[in-house]
């Protein structure tokens, strides 16, 4: 019994790793799990697995998530974006001709999730009756509370020396960087085996393609579903059609309790696409009742801890594994060190 709750979602790992975990299924990435992937570094090569960091370019994706913002920081005399290309010869503190060095420095506003990114499990939680009452309230995984564990947003920063206005006290991406996110990857090539049509994949479509290259998920193994769409964003060269990019290349079928119920069983410690959402942004559906909008948001990080990562580029990785009959390999994905983040950009690492 936590303090927090008195009652968690059915099949749901709260409390499984203690009362204040905030971790979730990263605490499966254990030395031993690491020392798995490890072994699986034959031909010591390695693949860059983020986007260009302003890709797909535009709005066109989500409205809410912009392209990042580089501009040079201010001078050595305050003034605002000046501080590039700077000659220190002629910089009023340090001015001397004798010195020869020449100084650039830059700042960036920057949209968390707007290219290659982690979802932490502060990004998505549910209205949930969590003390056996009737009342539901909004929390997040391991019942880490709305307005108490996650607050903003707030006119102003009062009472957290004006750092924040809106920010994850629990939950946050950090606990996950600090974890280090290494361990083994293995990836299922769905683009391989359906082309880059539009199209919802099933638990049977998903174990078909596995056995017929010979992909077997273990506890606590990265899941790595190649569908293609990042590599078609990066041919469209930051000038996404605004039609195409919602209808390019499959996802996971959401509907298929089956496929939940086979992510819930797999025990994988996270859950990562190179499309848009991993599950599809296929709009209403007919069921009436009380339900998730992305009932994988829903099932890996509200209830089971499982982080989702989103628009990885995973095109030259999975031509390799193709060609040398692979499907694992050693991943490095630790996120931002950035407290009381809810998504986070990165530069996965796969190295085989």
């Amino acid at each position: 019994m936590t303090k927090r709750w008195k009652q968690r979602p059915p099949g749901s790992t709260w409390g499984d790793w203690g009362d204040d975990d905030e971790l979730g299924r990263i605490n499966l990435l254990t030395p031993e799990k690491v020392l798995q992937g490890v072994r699986e570094v034959e031909a010591g090569i390695s693949f860059c697995l983020s986007l260009p960091l302003d890709y797909p370019g535009g709005t066109a994706l989500n409205q809410r998530r912009h392209p990042p913002i580089l501009a040079p920081t201010e001078d050595m005399d305050g003034n605002p974006g000046t501080f590039f290309n700077i000659p220190m010869r002629t910089m009023e503190k340090f001015g001397d001709p004798k010195y020869v060095d020449v100084w650039a420095d830059d700042m960036v506003t920057l949209w968390l999730q707007y290219s290659t990114q982690w979802d932490s499990l502060a990004h998505v939680g549910a209205e949930f009756d969590a003390e056996g009452n009737g009342v539901e309230e909004a929390m997040y995984y391991n019942g880490y509370r709305a307005g108490e564990d996650l607050v903003g947003p707030k006119p102003d920063a009062e009472g957290d020396g004006g750092h924040h206005v809106s920010f994850a006290r629990h939950l946050g991406l950090e606990h996950m960087a600090y974890a280090g996110v290494q361990g083994r990857g293995v990836i299922v090539d769905l683009a391989h085996h359906l082309g880059h049509d539009w199209r919802g994949v099933d638990l049977k479509t998903l174990q078909e393609i596995m056995a017929a290259d010979n992909v077997v998920v273990e506890p606590g193994d990265m899941l790595l579903l190649h569908t293609g769409f990042a590599t078609e964003v990066l041919n469209m060269q930051r000038n996404p059609d605004p039609v195409k990019i919602h209808t390019l290349c499959t996802y996971l079928d959401a509907r298929d309790e089956s496929l939940l119920q086979w992510i819930s069983d797999s025990q994988i410690s996270a859950l990562v696409a190179d499309n848009y959402a991993v599950e599809g942004m296929v709009g209403k559906d007919r069921d009436e009742s009380r339900h998730s909008f992305l009932p994988i948001h829903h099932l890996c990080l509200f209830r089971l801890g499982v982080p989702l990562g989103e628009m990885w580029y995973l095109h030259e990785l999975a031509t390799w594994l193709r060609d040398h009959d692979r499907s694992r390999f050693l991943l490095t994905a630790p996120p931002l060190r950035l407290p009381g983040a809810v998504g986070s950009p990165l530069t996965p690492v796969a190295t085989v």
